[in-house]
């Protein structure tokens, strides 16, 4: 099963996250299928690589909690197929 979820980076104390999709057995540092988005929780910045997320969510890839939040946040789900549910 493939999962969009969070990958650390940066530094010490100075922490960002790379949105990747990556297999579910993975380690959190494990090789990923592809990066799709950044997020900078300390800026708040985010960005997303919306073609390539609706790729992986329309070919049953499943968000974290976190991700989730982060692609409800920016609208995301909107652009959806319209059979396709919205993730609660």
């Amino acid at each position: 099963m493939v999962k969009l979820r969070l990958k650390r980076c940066g530094r010490k104390q100075r922490v960002v996250y790379r949105i990747v999709a990556i297999d579910a057995r993975s380690r959190r540092e494990g090789k990923d299928l592809k990066k799709v988005g950044f997020y900078d929780p300390i800026k708040n910045e985010t960005y997303l690589n919306v073609p390539a997320i609706l790729y992986f969510l329309e070919r049953g890839a499943q968000p974290t909690g976190t991700v989730r939040d982060i692609l409800k946040n920016k609208g995301l789900f909107k652009e959806l197929r319209p059979n396709q549910t919205e993730f609660n």
